[in-house]
């Protein structure tokens, strides 16, 4: 984690962030999510993400964004709780909210020498990847943790029904 910086960083700030870390010879690495339930597959996706270089930027969807990506009854975690938990993780130099529905013009901010997504995403939808080629970077596919998702993980807990509420029964 880079220590002389903030964690968290103001949309504002976020293109002058990373080119300081470009004056100062950092190989930039961005990705961008929901992140609204922190399970498995994230983590061991940001750990991957950071291996790609120096510094991992995360830009974290805000709950305007969330609501219209996902639907009305997401995110469940508010977006400063998001970002604080992600923040946290030692794999994560910095993070930064953004209310589009996609990362265009955070990463036309960023400028990062490295953009990382999920390779369920394929290539030629991945968000930014023009962009990040055209100034000389490169994007990098990761591999996703089968079968664990936010989206499962609530289907879950829905399943469980009243037996969350009244706690497990005798047995």
């Amino acid at each position: 984690m880079n220590a002389d910086l903030p964690t968290i960083i103001p949309p504002a700030r976020v293109a002058a962030v990373a080119e300081d870390l470009r004056r100062r010879g950092r190989r930039i690495v961005f990705t961008n999510g929901c992140f609204d339930l922190l399970h498995i597959g994230h983590v061991r996706y940001l750990t991957a993400a950071r291996d790609c270089g120096d510094c991992l930027i995360v830009g974290v969807n805000t709950d305007g964004s969330v609501h219209r990506i996902k639907g009305p009854s997401r995110p469940v975690t508010p977006e400063a709780e998001r970002a604080e938990v992600l923040a946290a993780l030692s794999c994560v130099d910095h993070v930064t909210l953004f209310d589009d529905d996609t990362p265009q013009r955070l990463i036309a901010a960023v400028r990062p020498h490295v953009l990382v997504k999920g390779a369920d995403w394929a290539e030629a939808d991945i968000v930014g990847a023009e962009a990040v080629r055209a100034d000389g970077g490169e994007v990098v596919r990761i591999p996703v943790v089968k079968d664990v998702s936010t989206t499962g993980i609530i289907a879950r807990i829905r399943a469980m029904g009243p037996e969350l509420q009244t706690g497990p029964s005798p047995r």
